[in-house]
């Protein structure tokens, strides 16, 4: 379950606790498993990441309140703040990989701070809150980017975004779907992939013809001129999509 940037792990273990012992011996009991199941989800995150993230405590539906105020049959949920360390990491190596230029190059240092985050089409910084979103876009807004992907630098002859893509799905792939993609910035926003010619008759029922395949004389001009633009603008991206 999602909450934000905090992803909560309900400590489901009343179960475990007697029910011959007293109330107060019970939630003794409960905060002791408790803080043993933290420490063990904190090793797991430290043996995973390299480092122990920070946490939240929820007691009864009380944030901050310590595990020794839970109730006999109470609750207590731990959050571990993940996903800003996710964008931040791939931000920080889409930086540190980027080819900078040299000697006339009239663009120096132009991709290298051109990297945008975009979450459900809206730019955010990768380094603050992070907003629920259904997907988080990394682009880099200069006009020239496919061509570095494609090596044309001789600072990036592997390209920038389809090698920190792969790092990252290494790195995170158990929180969040991370791939490789291309998508459209335009005007503060990123353009919707617009899938003409496909067979998406679920979504577009009314332009499909009985093959469930757009059929040419029913697409709207504008829609064509939306997918030609979105098209043209296609650049090298990073999608996450957290789990």
């Amino acid at each position: 379950m999602l909450s934000g940037s905090i992803d909560p792990i309900d400590l489901d273990i009343k179960a475990i606790i007697a029910e011959d012992l007293s109330p107060a011996a019970r939630s003794a009991a409960l905060a002791t498993a408790a803080r043993e199941a933290l420490a063990g989800a904190e090793k797991i995150d430290a043996d995973a990441l390299g480092y122990t993230p920070a946490h939240s405590t929820k007691v009864d539906g009380l944030v901050g309140a310590d595990e020794s105020k839970v109730r006999p049959n109470g609750t207590i949920e731990y959050g571990f703040n993940l996903l800003p360390d996710v964008f931040g990491w791939i931000y920080d190596q889409l930086v540190a990989n980027s080819p900078v230029g040299s000697g006339n190059d009239p663009h120096i240092g132009q991709y290298k701070a051109s990297h945008a985050l975009f979450a459900d089409g809206v730019q955010i910084d990768p380094h603050e809150k992070i907003p629920v979103a259904d997907e988080y876009v990394f682009v880099n807004l200069t006009e020239y980017s496919r061509r570095i992907e494609d090596g044309d630098s001789s600072q990036a002859v592997n390209g920038v975004y389809e090698a920190v893509a792969t790092l990252a799905d290494l790195k995170f792939g158990d929180m969040a779907a991370i791939k490789f993609s291309y998508r459209a910035p335009f005007e503060g926003t990123i353009i919707a992939y617009v899938p003409l010619g496909r067979s998406r008759a679920k979504d577009h029922g009314d332009l499909s013809n009985k093959r469930g395949r757009f059929a040419a004389s029913k697409v709207d001009s504008s829609l064509r001129t939306i997918a030609d633009i979105e098209r043209s603008l296609r650049l090298p991206a990073i999608t996450i999509r957290v789990r």
